[in-house]
């Protein structure tokens, strides 16, 4: 096998394998999301399939999980955050991924809870019912915080991925990429 191909398969079951934490019970709001789609910004040799792997783990894991309503704020969140990773990571740093990291948490509370006020029933469609809307869903399941929730897991998951395969990098040259 190629280094190419041991590199693309090793980042592959990386993601598959954290994408996979989504099935598990968790805390609400408390996913890898954000982290698949930094992580495959930053290491994947042809962009494209780093967009493309993340985004494959998550349509797999939410066939089984099941479709909801905000599926189109979730996915372009994703989007975003990929394109974030592409800018704030060519050269990743802990402090640059740890930046990303909360950038990534932001934007996708921002636009998953613009999502749920945008022809909402619940929130009136004023500037103010918006502001409603963003205050519900810092705080909206049982007490627990969607967005902590989901800045913790952006951060966790983030160092997962992008320590694992930094670790892995040390043990196997292999996997390192190929200097221009």
């Amino acid at each position: 096998m190629k280094p190419l191909q041991i590199r693309l398969t090793t980042l592959t079951i990386l993601v598959l394998s954290v994408a996979l934490f989504r099935l598990v019970p968790h805390w609400p709001n408390f996913t890898p999301i954000a982290a698949l789609a930094l992580f495959g910004a930053a290491t994947f040799d042809r962009k494209w399939l780093g967009l493309v792997v993340p985004l494959t783990a998550m349509l797999l894991s939410d066939s089984l999980i099941g479709f909801h309503g905000s599926m189109g704020a979730v996915y372009t969140s994703f989007g975003l955050t990929w394109v974030l990773g592409l800018w704030a990571l060519q050269r990743a740093t802990a402090g640059r991924i740890a930046a990303a990291s909360i950038t990534s948490s932001v934007l996708f509370f921002l636009i998953t809870n613009f999502a749920v006020w945008y022809g909402s029933t619940y929130y009136p469609q004023t500037a103010a019912g918006l502001i409603t809307c963003y205050t519900a869903g810092l705080a909206f399941y049982n007490g627990t915080s969607f967005f902590l929730n989901g800045l913790l897991g952006d951060l966790l998951f983030s160092a997962v991925l992008f320590g694992s395969y930094y670790l892995l990098q040390q043990r196997y040259m292999v996997l390192r990429p190929a200097r221009a």
